[in-house]
C-alpha cells in the first residue's frame, strides 16, 4: 500500500462493517452552504424512501429517508446510497409529554443507544431528531397560536449536542412541518446546537427561501419531504372534499419546485427528499404515490429522473390534458342524482406513441381520513356501474346510496407508467330539477 492511500485509510478509519467510515461535515463558503462527505461535494438527490431503492440508484439519485433500520442502511449502501437517519423523537402528537422529565430522559438514552449502534455504518450521511415535532392535528387553527410544548426544542438541542460529543461525524437536524415565524424564532433561541434544519412543505415550496430568511434562518435546509400539492391546500368541493391534480398537473409542480427553490436556492439548500417513491394510500390511492401498486412509474419519476441526471427517460410516461363528467371539470362541484346515467372522458397523450390502455373505477369517499399513518385503507371500487370501463370515453350508472363518490381513470402504457385522474361527484336522493 503506498504511504498516500495508507494515510488516508488512517484518517477516515473503517468500521465494524468492514468499509471506510464517512465523515459528512457542512463547508460555508463564499457562494453558500454544501454538505461534504469525505470532503467531496454532496448534494442531497434523495427520496423518501421505504422500497424501490434500486430505482433510486438507477435513475440518479444518492440519498433515501425512512426510519433507518441495519437492514435498511445494508441495503442502500449495496446501492451506493446515503440515508438520512430518522432517530425516534416523539411528538406531542404522539402522547410524548415534555413536562415529564422521565420520559424525556427515557427518550434521551433511547436515541442515543441507536446514535452508538449505528454512527460507523457507512451509508449514514446525517441524524434527523424527530419528524414535525412542531405538528398537533387541530379541526382549526388561530392564528399564532403555539399548539405544542416548546420545551420539545430544549429536547432537541440536548441531544443534538450528545451527538456531537457522541458521533462528530455526521451533521444533526430536526424535522419540521410548514414553517412559521414563531418556529424559526424557537429554533433560533433553543436550539444552537442543530448544524441544519429539515423542511416539509407542499404547496408553499416556492415561498421556503424567503420565509426562512426573512424570519432570521441563516443556517443551511434541506427540503426533507416534498411533492404534489396536499390536500390541505387545493380547491374543495361544496360537500367539503378535496380536488386532486391529476398526474400531470403534479408532475409539472415537481418540476417547478425542484427548479424554483431546491436549485434555485443555492446559497441555503443542500438538497431533497422527493415524496413519495412508493405506492401510497393518503387521501386517495393516487396523491401523493410516485408509483402505483404494482410499481408502475408516474410521470413524477420522470421528472426526477431528468432533475438527478440532466436526461429524460427514453421512454417517458402518458401525459394527462383533461377529464370531464358530464363535460364539467373536477373544480365544478357535479351533483348527481341517485340511478342517474352519465358520461365521462379523459384526454390523454403519450410522449412515444405508444397506445395507451384505459381503466375507470368508482370509489365512495372514506367517512375519516387516517393522513398516511393512521390506518388510512384504500376505499374499494364499486362494481357494475361503468360500461366498457377500458375506453377513454365512458358511460356508467350513479350509486343507489347517496354520498360523496369519486371517479378516477388510469391511463396506461406498455413500458411500465401509468397516468391517473379523478373527478369527485355528490349523489344526492333525488333527481335534480
Amino acid at each position: 500500500m503506498c504511504k498516500k492511500c495508507f494515510c488516508l485509510l488512517l484518517f477516515v478509519g473503517v468500521t465494524s462493517w468492514g468499509h471506510a467510515q464517512q465523515r459528512v461535515k457542512i463547508s460555508h463558503t463564499p457562494t453558500g452552504y454544501q454538505l461534504l462527505c469525505n470532503d467531496t461535494p454532496f448534494f442531497i438527490k434523495g427520496a423518501v424512501a421505504p422500497g424501490y431503492l434500486d430505482r433510486v440508484a438507477a435513475y440518479g439519485g444518492n440519498a433515501v429517508r425512512w426510519s433507518a433500520t441495519r437492514e435498511l442502511l445494508d441495503k442502500a449502501h449495496s446501492h451506493g446510497l446515503k440515508v438520512l437517519v430518522n432517530l425516534p423523537v416523539r411528538a406531542q402528537r404522539n402522547k410524548m409529554d415534555y413536562n415529564d422529565e422521565k420520559a424525556v430522559r427515557e427518550q434521551f438514552e433511547k436515541v442515543m443507544q441507536r446514535v452508538r449502534e449505528l454512527k460507523n455504518h457507512p451509508a449514514v450521511l446525517m441524524w434527523a431528531l424527530g419528524n414535525e415535532l412542531d405538528h398537533v392535528p387541530q379541526e382549526s387553527y388561530e392564528p399564532n397560536k403555539i399548539y405544542y410544548n416548546l420545551k420539545v426544542w430544549d429536547a432537541v438541542n440536548e441531544l443534538a449536542r450528545a451527538i456531537h460529543a457522541e458521533d462528530p461525524n455526521h451533521p444533526v437536524m430536526t424535522v419540521v412541518g410548514s414553517i412559521t415565524e414563531h418556529k424559526i424564532t424557537s429554533l433560533n433561541k433553543q436550539c444552537p446546537d442543530l448544524d441544519m434544519l429539515g423542511v416539509n412543505e407542499y404547496g408553499d415550496l416556492l415561498q421556503i427561501p424567503t420565509w426562512l430568511r426573512q424570519w432570521g434562518w441563516n443556517k443551511p435546509y434541506a427540503v426533507t419531504e416534498w411533492g404534489p400539492t396536499g390536500f390541505w391546500q387545493v380547491p374543495r368541493t361544496p360537500w367539503g372534499y378535496s380536488v386532486e391534480e391529476t398526474s400531470s398537473q403534479k408532475a409539472d409542480k415537481y418540476f417547478e419546485r425542484y427548479e424554483k427553490t431546491i436549485l434555485g436556492d443555492s446559497a441555503l439548500c443542500v438538497g431533497s427528499f422527493v415524496f413519495l417513491w412508493t405506492h401510497h394510500q393518503e387521501y386517495t390511492h393516487t396523491w401523493f404515490g410516485m408509483f402505483d401498486e404494482q410499481g408502475r412509474e408516474t410521470e413524477a419519476v420522470d421528472v426526477m429522473r431528468y432533475q438527478w441526471t440532466g436526461q429524460w427517460p427514453v421512454n417517458r410516461a402518458p401525459k394527462v390534458d383533461s377529464i370531464s363528467l358530464n363535460t364539467q371539470p373536477a373544480t365544478a362541484g357535479i351533483y348527481l342524482s341517485a340511478g342517474q346515467n352519465a358520461t365521462a372522458s379523459v384526454w390523454m397523450r403519450d410522449p412515444d406513441n405508444d397506445p395507451v390502455r384505459y381503466f375507470w373505477e368508482i370509489c365512495s369517499e372514506p367517512v375519516k381520513f387516517g393522513y398516511g399513518g393512521g390506518g388510512e385503507k384504500r376505499m374499494p371500487a364499486l362494481t357494475g356501474l361503468i360500461q366498457l370501463p377500458d375506453s377513454k370515453d365512458i358511460t356508467f350508472t350513479t350509486p343507489t346510496q347517496p354520498g360523496a363518490y369519486r371517479l378516477f381513470v388510469y391511463g396506461y402504457d406498455d413500458q411500465n407508467h401509468v397516468a391517473t385522474a379523478n373527478i369527485p361527484f355528490f349523489v344526492n336522493e333525488k333527481s335534480i330539477k
